[in-house]
């Protein structure tokens, strides 16, 4: 068995590299009163179109269960981050929505974070390096997250079940299923203890 596999360390430095911006971007989220995932959440959130994703999409593109995305929501819910809205055109679907509060929470923690991402990530590269190297991130996470970006535009949780779909069998037992449409109905009820 050679240990010195070169995807052994492509593997590791990937672990490291995020482990170390995790670390270096927790002090301006924490600061900001929000965990990882609730920033996660606030973010994408503000980066979808009309700052609103279905909970299905935002399960999916967080990577968590429908009832941890729900947990979430709840807990920002509580302190008036986002707002939920009924779907018009199909009751068992709802929407979260991101407050004016949530937008001044995040704009209050963007400057920081921004500098952070800078110092520790992007100034490192030169352009052409940061565009390569974005395009290779997008590239193994379509394969491993094709769900990743669920909601944004036209797409949903549709797309993801087709992008699962065409994985080679060997991939898409290592790809986590997005939470399916239809128990949104009950996404509201569940449990609201933190995640």
């Amino acid at each position: 068995m050679n240990f010195d596999d070169p995807r052994l360390t492509a593997v590791g430095l990937l672990a490291e590299v995020h482990a170390g911006l995790m670390a270096r971007f927790h002090p301006a989220i924490a600061a900001a009163r929000l965990s990882e995932i609730d920033f996660e959440t606030v973010l994408r959130l503000a980066r979808s179109p009309g700052e609103r994703l279905r909970m299905s999409d935002l399960a999916a593109q967080t990577g968590l269960s429908t009832s941890g995305v729900t947990r979430v929501v709840d807990r920002l819910e509580r302190e008036g981050l986002v707002t939920r809205q009924a779907c018009p055109t199909d009751r068992r679907a709802s929407y979260t929505v991101l407050t004016d509060a949530g937008r001044e929470r995040l704009e209050s923690i963007l400057p920081q974070h921004l500098q952070d991402i800078d110092d520790t990530y992007t100034s490192l590269l030169d352009p052409e390096e940061l565009e390569a190297f974005l395009a290779t991130l997008r590239k193994i996470r379509d394969v491993v997250r094709p769900c990743a970006t669920a909601g944004a535009g036209e797409a949903g949780v549709e797309t993801c079940v087709e992008a699962l779909k065409a994985a080679r069998p060997e991939e898409r037992a290592h790809i986590p299923a997005p939470a399916p449409a239809e128990p949104e109905a009950t996404v509201d009820s569940a449990s609201s203890s933190s995640v």
